[in-house]
């Protein structure tokens, strides 16, 4: 399993993945699920993909090789508006998913593959697209400024409360962090190495990446302080009526508990 998530924001997007493909009791692999490609100046894109890694792998491949080949009709660096762009990397997973799905049908295999591509070229604006294994795809909006693909749900609550377009990147970044570590907290199938990459608008580069193993210092703040912040917050949360009762009940009796009863002082008696 794994879990990838990509914001959007007026000042640009934010790309996190986990690096998990497989656990168990002794068995750990990792590999990356984020793949940066820039191929001009004026060009760039961000893939986060979930689902089976050789099929992944094709279609990376593939991408890749229609870059370098001058006989290709088509490819990233031709592609003119980022909607041409979705739809090529559409085009391209879903072949390699049917090819996949043909090799290895009579062995039972899930094959599927679902990507997120993001990125911006010169003249558009940055988006980002959710591609379906099926092969379709939808963009982010106003109302949907995330994307997640793989294991969504433990990382979805702290996105829907924080996230808008006017969310700063780093705020942002820091968001998808937290997402993935409430991820990583309640399913062991995602796990570090994380991969941050914060993309600002019209900058065209790669700049801001960053890979944090298990036991990175950054990581291990970010971690313990939304531990904190969430028990305080809990501690804080209103009473219900009875606890009021109750505690009005246990002041009441202590004050009582300390009254002295008339014709008495502290046992100390006098003549």
């Amino acid at each position: 399993m794994t879990y990838c998530v990509a914001i959007s924001t007026d000042s640009g997007l934010v790309f996190c993945s986990d690096s998990r493909t497989n656990a168990g009791a002794d068995m750990l692999f990792s590999h990356s699920k984020m793949h940066i490609f820039n191929p001009d100046p004026d060009r760039m894109f961000v893939i986060l993909s979930a689902g089976n890694l050789a099929t992944t792998q094709a279609i990376i491949s593939r991408i890749e090789h229609e870059l370098e080949d001058p006989n290709a009709k088509v490819n990233l660096r031709s592609c003119p508006r980022m909607l041409d762009a979705a739809k090529y990397v559409s085009q391209i997973s879903r072949e390699e998913q049917a090819s996949a799905q043909k090799n290895t049908a009579s062995a039972g295999v899930e094959t599927s593959v679902s990507l997120i591509l993001g990125g911006q070229i010169q003249g558009d604006e940055p988006t980002l697209y959710l591609m379906y294994s099926a092969g379709n795809f939808i963009s982010d909006s106003d109302e949907t400024p995330f994307l997640q693909i793989g294991e969504s749900k433990y990382g979805k609550p702290i996105l829907d409360r924080i996230i808008t377009r006017q969310t700063s990147l780093e705020d942002a970044a820091r968001c998808a962090i937290v997402s993935m570590d409430s991820t990583m907290k309640s399913n062991a199938t995602v796990g570090a190495p994380i991969e941050i990459l914060v993309y600002e608008n019209n900058s065209f580069t790669s700049n801001h990446y960053v890979r944090m193993d298990e036991d990175d210092h950054y990581l291990h703040n970010i971690r313990q302080a939304w531990s904190d912040t969430l028990r305080s917050g809990f501690a804080s949360l209103p009473q219900f009526e009875w606890e009021h009762r109750g505690q009005s009940n246990e002041l009441d009796n202590n004050a009582h508990t300390n009254v002295l009863p008339i014709n008495q002082n502290n046992g100390n008696n006098s003549l």
